[in-house]
């Protein structure tokens, strides 16, 4: 399954592809999105900096790329109990990548990423 893109504003995008779980972006950085899911949404911003490298993460130089947001981990219920009568733990399911959403920021007139969101 593809991951859901959104194009924030106009202009070229960074190039990335999807290998099962992982999200790699210009071949510069990879994100393994099954090992950043949580029991809640998480949020990554990639950006660039003034050399055109890549990190996670805003601060001031940075210039938004590219952002990640991973759904919260869901779980199912087993129908077996154990030896006691009790149910069994929840068991999380594998992280749906069509629920993952990248959103692509233009590259030619960079928004920057000094940890307060311009929209």
């Amino acid at each position: 399954m593809s991951v859901k893109v959104i194009e924030k504003n106009a202009g070229e995008k960074i190039p990335f592809t999807e290998s099962g779980y992982k999200l790699n972006f210009d071949d510069m950085l990879a994100i393994k999105c099954d090992k950043y899911q949580k029991d809640w949404p998480v949020h990554k911003d990639i950006c660039m900096d003034a050399d055109g490298d890549l990190t996670m993460g805003t601060g001031d130089g940075l210039f938004y790329v590219a952002e990640v947001d991973i759904p919260a981990r869901e779980y199912e219920q087993q129908e077996e109990s154990d030896q006691e009568g009790e149910g069994k733990a929840p068991v999380a399911k594998k992280l749906d990548m069509s629920q993952v959403t990248v959103t692509l920021w233009g590259l030619e007139n960079p928004v920057a990423a000094d940890d307060e969101k311009e929209e």
